[in-house]
């Protein structure tokens, strides 16, 4: 039986696979309820862990030296969440004296408890991909997976502070950062988010990045009903209080997709290129409309044929599945 009093977990470094892993982080809490936990994670997804109240510390992971540096001393126990050599490296040469993760990429020698990827995982959801890990690890997972997250008051006054208040709102997530293979078009989410708007009364707020602004723009220039461009214009928290405001979200497989899923906010996601079985928003008012083509899924960064898998996707489709849930 492990007994550790500093325990870190390494997080993802992405936005979507923090929300799936946040069941096997609340096991873990489970599993130590006395220790100071601490999250190291990357500085773009840092933040989300202030929403998580089993979290005692959040540390930002900076590169490998200073990563080791602030490591050094002051952990007993370290879950690596990620599968990289990278990651299982930095605790072992800060000297934390247990380190447990997945024997992947090669660096088995660096972990001082391991399990094997389980056959099982394969073509489920991540969060039973984490959790597998703590289980093949020794550590007990009980109850359903918990990757619910309550928006902080400070935040969804940010949220309305950039939103105002002539909603109700609906949201637009035009962007997905992985590759244009997985994003609908622009012209598809116009039409879409026109029906829904109309028949709710409502302004359309186009989320995304700054990199994402030209899409959010090109897509409100199609709209003949009110219109929000918010791409670029929110800190994470303001985004998180954004959808926490919304009526419902239209939105390609990302980040803010499995974020809004976790705040509870009704969703329609449009899935092509990417594995729904394995990377689906978890939550009740959460539904993926997709097309079965013979070569979805492909994982693809970009489309080397048609783009059917998401061109067949029309904007009644996604309408109507909106309009049942909002």
């Amino acid at each position: 039986m492990i007994v550790a009093e500093r325990v870190l977990v390494r997080a993802p470094n992405w936005l979507g696979d923090v929300v799936l892993s946040l069941p096997a982080l609340r096991d873990v809490r489970r599993r130590f309820p006395t220790s100071r936990l601490t999250v190291l994670a990357r500085p773009w997804v840092a933040g989300l862990y202030r929403a998580v109240p089993d979290v005692d510390a959040i540390l930002e992971s900076r590169g490998h030296a200073a990563d080791v540096a602030q490591l050094r001393g002051g952990f007993d126990l370290a879950i690596l969440l990620p599968n990289s050599f990278a990651t299982a490296l930095v605790p072992w040469r800060a000297g934390v004296p247990d380190r447990w993760g997945y024997a992947t990429d090669g660096r088995s020698l660096l972990l001082t408890r391991r399990c094997r990827v389980p056959a099982s995982v394969r073509g489920r959801s991540q969060v039973y991909y984490y959790r597998a890990m703590l289980e093949g690890l020794g550590l007990a997972v009980e109850g359903p997976p918990d990757a619910s997250l309550a928006c902080p008051p400070e935040w969804s006054a940010e949220g309305r502070a950039v939103l105002g208040d002539e909603g109700p709102f609906i949201g637009v997530n035009p962007g997905a950062f992985y590759g244009t293979a997985k994003r609908w078009p622009p012209e598809r989410f116009a039409a879409a988010a026109e029906i829904v708007a109309r028949r709710l009364g409502a302004t359309v707020a186009i989320v995304g990045s700054a990199a994402e602004r030209p899409l959010g723009e090109a897509i409100a220039s199609m709209l003949r009903v009110p219109a929000r461009v918010l791409s670029g214009e929110t800190t994470l928290a303001g985004l998180v209080g954004v959808l926490a405001r919304l009526r419902v979200l239209l939105t390609n497989d990302s980040g803010p997709m499995h974020v809004a899923a976790a705040l509870g906010t009704p969703l329609v996601a449009v899935f092509g290129p990417t594995d729904w079985r394995e990377t689906a928003p978890v939550g009740e008012r959460a539904v993926v409309v997709r097309e079965d083509v013979h070569c979805s899924p492909c994982l693809l960064r970009e489309c080397p044929i048609d783009h059917r898998c998401m061109t067949r996707v029309a904007p009644d489709r996604v309408a109507a599945a909106a309009l049942a849930l909002a």
